[in-house]
C-alpha cells in the first residue's frame, strides 16, 4: 500500500472514534499492551510527560513541547485528533512523521491487526511510541485521548503527570458527575510520579488528593502556587503577569495563543517546568519565555483562538463542550466588533442543550455539519438552537457555511468558527 491507501485502510478498516463514537472504543488496555509487546515495548524506551484533562490538554501539551524543543531537547509530541493531516498527531520538534514511516508501520503490524482487531486510536498510539523510539527523542509529551485510566496512552510511566481541569464531556463513557470524571482522569497517576493539577476545583480536589496519596505521588495544584495578576492582549500576544507566590518572583509572559483562558493552562505548564527543572532538566527561563511566545510556530498548533483574518476578524476555536464554549463566550467579551457571525456544528454525543444556552443570542448563526458519521445534522441543530433564541441558516457542509458567513460579514464584523475539531478542520 502507498500512503493514501494506508490512510484509507486506517480510516475504513479500523474502528474510528471520531467517525463512530463510543462504538469504536476498546475497553481496557489489552490491545495496546499486545501491540507494544509485538513492537518490543517502545513505551518503555523514552521519557515522557503524560497530560489529561477535559479542556486545555492540547494547548498544554503543545506549550510543554515548545519549551523542551526551545531548550534544545529532541521532543516528541502525540496529540489527537488532527485538523488537516493525520500526521499532525505524531511530531518530533514540530515536524510531522514521514508518510513512509506510516506506510511501513502499518505493514509491519499487519498480523497484529488481523489478530487483535484494534481500534484506530490504539494503532496510532503504538505508531507514535514506535516513532519516538526510532527518532531517539529525549522526551515525548503525550496527550491522553479520552479519560485516562483506560486510555491507550496509559501504558507509559512518565516523568510527570499533568491534569488540566475537569468538566462535563463524554459523560456516557466517563461518568455523569465531576468526581466520576475526575476519577477516570486521575487514572494516569503512577506510583511515585509527581502530579500537577492546573486548576483547583472544589468538587474534585479530594479525588486527586486521595489518588495521589494512594500512589505516594507528590501532588501540586498549580494555581495554589502561581497567580495570574494581569492578562491582556497586545502585539498579537496574550500578555500575562504571573507571580510565583512562595518566592514573590514575578515574570512577564507573552503567549502567542491569545485566548484569555490560556492563563489557566500556563500555570500548569509553569508548575510542570519547575518540577522538571528539579529533576535535572535544563529549562532556562529565557527558553521558556521564548517558546511560549512561539508555540504555534514551534509545534504547529492550530485552532485555539486562532486569528486567520483581520477584516472581518475571523477566529477558529476547537472549543466543543460546555466548559470550552464558556471560555469562548468569555473571550468574546474582550473583542470589538459590529456584528458577530458564528459558524457552528457539533457531534451527536455532546450535551448540546447546555452549550446552546451559553451562546450569544445577538449573533447570526450558520449551522452546518462536518463530513463524519458522528456529525449532528445541521437542520436538527438549527431546531435545537431556535429553542434557545439562536437564529440563522442551515448549510449541508462547513465550506458553504463558512463562505456564507464571510460574504455576509462586513469588515468591522467578526466571524467565529467553533463547536468541533472537525468543523474547524474543514475550514479552508
Amino acid at each position: 500500500m502507498d500512503y493514501a491507501q494506508t490512510l484509507n485502510f486506517l480510516y475504513n478498516q479500523l474502528p474510528v472514534f471520531t467517525k463512530q463514537g463510543s462504538a469504536a472504543l476498546r475497553t481496557g488496555l489489552h490491545n495496546i499492551e499486545a501491540l507494544c509487546a509485538a513492537l518490543g515495548h517502545p513505551e518503555k524506551k523514552f521519557k515522557s510527560i503524560h497530560i489529561a484533562g477535559t479542556n486545555g490538554k492540547g494547548s498544554t501539551s503543545h506549550m510543554l513541547a515548545a519549551i523542551f524543543q526551545e531548550a534544545g531537547y529532541k521532543t516528541g509530541l502525540y496529540t489527537s485528533p488532527h485538523l488537516k493531516d493525520f500526521r499532525e498527531r505524531i511530531r518530533v520538534n514540530g515536524q510531522m512523521a514521514e508518510q513512509q514511516f506510516v506506510v511501513d508501520f502499518v505493514a509491519r503490524i499487519q498480523n497484529e491487526l488481523d489478530d487483535l482487531q484494534p481500534s484506530f486510536f490504539e494503532v496510532t498510539v503504538a505508531m507514535a511510541f514506535e516513532y519516538f523510539v526510532q527518532q531517539q527523542v529525549d522526551i515525548a509529551i503525550i496527550e491522553v485521548g479520552l479519560g485516562g485510566r483506560l486510555d491507550s496512552t496509559n501504558v507509559i510511566t512518565p516523568e510527570l503527570s499533568l491534569i488540566t481541569n475537569i468538566s462535563y464531556d463524554h459523560m456516557h463513557i466517563l461518568g455523569d458527575t465531576l468526581p466520576q470524571i475526575a476519577g477516570e482522569k486521575a487514572g494516569i497517576i503512577k506510583d511515585g510520579v509527581p502530579v500537577v493539577v492546573s486548576e483547583t476545583q472544589a468538587e474534585v480536589e479530594k479525588v486527586f488528593r486521595d489518588k495521589a496519596a494512594a500512589h505516594h505521588s507528590p501532588l501540586h495544584f498549580a494555581d495554589q502556587e502561581f497567580l495570574v495578576q494581569d492578562s491582556h492582549t497586545e502585539h498579537q500576544h496574550l500578555q500575562l503577569s504571573i507571580l510565583h507566590t512562595p518566592t514573590d518572583h514575578g515574570q512577564q509572559i507573552a503567549l502567542d495563543l491569545r485566548g484569555q483562558y490560556q492563563g489557566k493552562n500556563v500555570l500548569g505548564v509553569l508548575m510542570a517546568v519547575k518540577l522538571m527543572q528539579q529533576k535535572g532538566w535544563q529549562l532556562p527561563e529565557a527558553a521558556v519565555h521564548k517558546a511560549l511566545s512561539h508555540v504555534s510556530h514551534l509545534t504547529g498548533l492550530r485552532g485555539r483562538w486562532e486569528v486567520i483574518q483581520q477584516h472581518p476578524l475571523t477566529v477558529l476555536d476547537v472549543g466543543h463542550n460546555e466548559a470550552g464554549i464558556t471560555e469562548i463566550v468569555q473571550q468574546l467579551a474582550y473583542q470589538v466588533y459590529n456584528q458577530l457571525h458564528i459558524v457552528i456544528g457539533f457531534v451527536k454525543d455532546k450535551d448540546i442543550e447546555k452549550v446552546l444556552q451559553l451562546l450569544p443570542k445577538t449573533a447570526h448563526y450558520y449551522f452546518c455539519q462536518a463530513a463524519i458519521e458522528r456529525a449532528l445534522e445541521a437542520d436538527v441543530l438549527a431546531r435545537m438552537a431556535l429553542h434557545h433564541g439562536l437564529q440563522g441558516h442551515t448549510f449541508p457542509n462547513v465550506q458553504l457555511a463558512y463562505h456564507a458567513a464571510q460574504q455576509a460579514a462586513h469588515k468591522e464584523d467578526m466571524v467565529l468558527v467553533c463547536g468541533s475539531f472537525f468543523i474547524v478542520g474543514e475550514v479552508q
